[in-house]
């Protein structure tokens, strides 16, 4: 799973009633893209996430803007 700065980091909610949680990519940790990413989420605090199988990456170009 490769990122860059700006692209949007989607955790998937596990259960039922369990929303989506969005962020933007803020700084990429590893090598060529690689995880660990630093990420800060929509309610304004910032981790970083090494994304597993309920994490999608949502390039740039893709990212709808309104």
């Amino acid at each position: 799973m490769r990122a860059t700065v700006g692209d949007q980091l989607v955790q998937h909610g596990r259960v039922v009633g369990q929303h989506d949680k969005v962020g933007e990519i803020v700084e990429v940790l590893g090598r060529d893209g690689d995880p660990p990413f630093r990420v800060r989420f929509e309610d304004g605090h910032e981790g970083i996430c090494s994304p597993g199988p309920d994490t999608q990456i949502r390039h740039r170009e893709t990212v709808t803007r309104h």
